[in-house]
Protein backbone atom coordinates (compact mmCIF):
# COMPACT_ATOMS: atom_id res chain seq x y z
CA UNK A 1 0.00 0.00 0.00
CA UNK A 2 2.75 2.47 0.93
CA UNK A 3 4.66 1.55 -2.21
CA UNK A 4 1.57 2.23 -4.29
CA UNK A 5 1.08 5.62 -2.68
CA UNK A 6 4.70 6.52 -3.31
CA UNK A 7 4.46 5.39 -6.90
CA UNK A 8 1.31 7.42 -7.53
CA UNK A 9 2.93 10.46 -5.96
CA UNK A 10 5.97 10.22 -8.25
CA UNK A 11 4.21 9.98 -11.61
CA UNK A 12 5.71 12.56 -13.96
CA UNK A 13 3.98 11.89 -17.27
CA UNK A 14 0.40 12.67 -18.22
CA UNK A 15 -1.84 9.60 -18.49
CA UNK A 16 -2.38 9.90 -22.23
CA UNK A 17 -3.38 6.27 -22.84
CA UNK A 18 -5.69 6.11 -19.84
CA UNK A 19 -7.45 9.31 -20.91
CA UNK A 20 -7.88 7.97 -24.44
CA UNK A 21 -9.25 4.67 -23.12
CA UNK A 22 -11.73 6.52 -20.90
CA UNK A 23 -12.94 8.74 -23.75
CA UNK A 24 -13.42 5.73 -26.05
CA UNK A 25 -15.34 3.80 -23.39
CA UNK A 26 -17.60 6.79 -22.71
CA UNK A 27 -18.19 7.27 -26.45
CA UNK A 28 -19.12 3.59 -26.83
CA UNK A 29 -21.57 3.82 -23.92
CA UNK A 30 -23.10 6.99 -25.40
CA UNK A 31 -23.57 5.25 -28.76
CA UNK A 32 -25.53 2.45 -27.11
CA UNK A 33 -28.42 4.87 -27.06
CA UNK A 34 -30.47 6.64 -24.42
CA UNK A 35 -32.52 4.42 -22.20
CA UNK A 36 -30.16 1.48 -22.75
CA UNK A 37 -27.35 2.77 -20.57
CA UNK A 38 -27.53 3.73 -16.91
CA UNK A 39 -27.60 7.53 -17.06
CA UNK A 40 -26.23 7.81 -13.53
CA UNK A 41 -23.32 5.48 -14.23
CA UNK A 42 -22.48 7.28 -17.46
CA UNK A 43 -22.68 10.64 -15.65
CA UNK A 44 -20.23 9.27 -13.07
CA UNK A 45 -17.85 8.32 -15.88
CA UNK A 46 -18.05 11.77 -17.41
CA UNK A 47 -17.52 13.43 -14.02
CA UNK A 48 -14.44 11.31 -13.33
CA UNK A 49 -13.01 12.14 -16.76
CA UNK A 50 -13.58 15.86 -16.18
CA UNK A 51 -11.83 15.58 -12.82
CA UNK A 52 -8.91 13.81 -14.49
CA UNK A 53 -8.69 16.62 -17.05
CA UNK A 54 -8.55 19.22 -14.25
CA UNK A 55 -5.88 17.20 -12.49
CA UNK A 56 -3.79 17.05 -15.66
CA UNK A 57 -3.96 20.84 -15.90
CA UNK A 58 -2.59 20.94 -12.34
CA UNK A 59 0.06 18.35 -13.27
CA UNK A 60 -1.39 15.92 -10.70
CA UNK A 61 -0.77 12.98 -13.02
CA UNK A 62 -1.11 10.17 -10.48
CA UNK A 63 -4.64 11.12 -9.38
CA UNK A 64 -5.52 11.94 -13.00
CA UNK A 65 -4.46 8.45 -14.07
CA UNK A 66 -6.58 6.86 -11.34
CA UNK A 67 -9.65 8.94 -12.25
CA UNK A 68 -9.21 8.15 -15.94
CA UNK A 69 -9.14 4.45 -15.13
CA UNK A 70 -12.20 4.84 -12.92
CA UNK A 71 -14.00 6.74 -15.70
CA UNK A 72 -13.25 3.97 -18.18
CA UNK A 73 -14.47 1.31 -15.76
CA UNK A 74 -17.72 3.20 -15.04
CA UNK A 75 -18.36 3.64 -18.77
CA UNK A 76 -17.73 -0.06 -19.38
CA UNK A 77 -20.14 -0.90 -16.56
CA UNK A 78 -22.76 1.40 -18.12
CA UNK A 79 -22.21 -0.24 -21.51
CA UNK A 80 -22.46 -3.76 -20.13
CA UNK A 81 -25.70 -2.83 -18.38
CA UNK A 82 -27.05 -1.88 -21.82
CA UNK A 83 -26.16 -5.32 -23.16
CA UNK A 84 -28.23 -6.88 -20.39
CA UNK A 85 -31.21 -4.60 -21.04
CA UNK A 86 -34.19 -6.11 -22.89
CA UNK A 87 -34.76 -4.92 -26.45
Amino acid sequence: MVGTLLLVGCVTAPPVQEMSDARQAIRAAEQAGPGRVSADTLADARRLLEEAERQIEQEAYGPARMNAIRAKNRAIFALRSSEDAPD
